[in-house]
């Protein structure tokens, strides 16, 4: 038996799957199917995971290996293209500029934007590309992290639940940062309308809570039909994601106010998945905070496989990594991961092996002090608390000593 296999073996052990019983585990959220899931992931080789000996110490060929293995998963790979951002907005909140653009991620994708830039007499600052989460929230993407006046109340409510009512982008730009935030794909202003949808869904500063609740309904139920269409098409949810992440990269390297050596990502959630993952495939990144979405995911496959929806689904990856190893690519850049110990989306053992993976990968690459990982006696959430750690971190890799 592999190393890896038997690791997952024993964890199984432990929590009861191995029973001597020919019934199917009461709790396997595939009933009967379970042993033949299982044997699926028994398959995995991890051949990629720079803790296999056969990188050696070599993590720099590591990396550019590993980046196109996982790239080449997406099956979505559309021509690089300018930007071409125009700016449609420009509001001065006193200490800061917030611009409302649009911006080319491929050449038939313009996908929306607000940066917000610190009003000071720097010519180049730190910038952090911040990742908005899922939330089962979908009729905004990224307001949910950017204040704006007069806003819908549902976002200030939003807010408060997962975010300690703070607005994120408003803050880390009140530290000197230049922030951009984008609508993900099926959120916000790139969100699926339909013919005879009711007036509120489109004028979203209208809508009453009720109607943004049925909104977001609607739009949760419909997300296993975008994901099989992406799939029929050819392509992934999680390779659109990705790519607008890393064209966003391009877009903040390439503005004269920012430095584009010190660009770094942050994200709740979905955004803690994408924030990984744009960490671990874009070598510009110099830090990156996950937060919400960490796990070895063999763990989740017996109870858990509802948290991994379409959207973070990459077909084939966990035969050769785990979700560690991609996050693991950042290194030597800083990486902090933050999981609340009440989050029920992963198993807490799940969040723990990932923690001693990245750290193990780290630790090899001789930059153990890169990387931390933190628990908070909490659910799923970014509060205040975690915030100001998030930002703490950043501040040690992006800005200047």
């Amino acid at each position: 038996m592999r190393p890896q296999t038997l690791i997952v073996a024993l964890l199984l052990v432990v929590s009861g799957a191995f029973a001597q019983s020919s019934e199917p585990p009461p709790q396997a959220q595939v009933g009967s199917l379970w042993p033949f899931v299982q044997g699926q992931a028994d398959q995995a080789k991890l051949d990629w995971s720079y803790l296999n000996p056969r990188f050696g110490n070599d993590v720099e060929g590591w990396k550019r290996g590993a980046r196109q293995q996982v790239l080449s998963l997406l099956h979505y790979s559309p021509p690089r293209c300018v930007p071409q951002a125009k700016v449609v907005e420009r509001v001065d909140c006193g200490d800061y500029i917030r611009e409302k653009l649009y911006f080319n991620t491929t050449p038939d994708i313009v996908a929306p934007a607000y940066v917000l830039t610190p009003k000071d007499d720097k010519a180049r600052h730190p910038a952090v590309l911040l990742l908005h989460d899922h939330g089962a929230f979908f009729l905004w993407g990224k307001e949910k992290v950017v204040a704006i006046e007069g806003e819908n109340p549902a976002l200030t409510t939003f807010r408060q639940q997962y975010y300690g009512g703070r607005a994120v982008a408003n803050e880390l730009v009140k530290r000197g940062y230049v922030v951009m935030v984008i609508d993900m794909f099926y959120w916000g202003e790139r969100r699926m309308q339909m013919a005879g949808d009711p007036p509120e869904w489109a004028d979203r500063d209208k809508a009453t809570p009720e109607q943004v609740a049925a909104f977001n309904q609607r739009s949760s139920a419909n997300t296993w039909l975008i994901g099989n269409a992406l799939f029929e098409a050819g392509t992934t949810w999680a390779g659109v994601m990705f790519t607008d992440d890393m064209r966003s990269v391009d877009y903040l390297a390439s503005r004269a106010d920012v430095d584009p050596d010190r660009i770094g990502c942050c994200g709740l959630s979905v955004g803690g998945f994408r924030s990984a993952h744009l960490a671990g495939l874009d070598p510009r990144l110099k830090a990156a905070v996950v937060v919400g979405w960490m796990c070895s995911y063999p763990t989740m496959l017996k109870n858990h496989l509802t948290s991994i929806g379409f959207w973070a689904t990459i077909p084939g990856l966990q035969q050769i990594m785990d979700l560690p190893d991609v996050a693991s690519m950042n290194v030597p850049g800083g990486l902090m991961v933050i999981n609340g110990t009440k989050d029920g989306l992963f198993p807490l053992e799940g969040v723990k092996t990932s923690f001693a993976k990245i750290q193990a990968v780290y630790q090899k690459a001789g930059v153990p002090d890169h990387f931390q990982g933190v628990l908070y006696d909490g659910p799923h959430e970014f509060n205040v608390a975690m915030q100001d750690k998030a930002f703490a971190w950043l501040d040690r890799f992006l800005k200047k000593r």
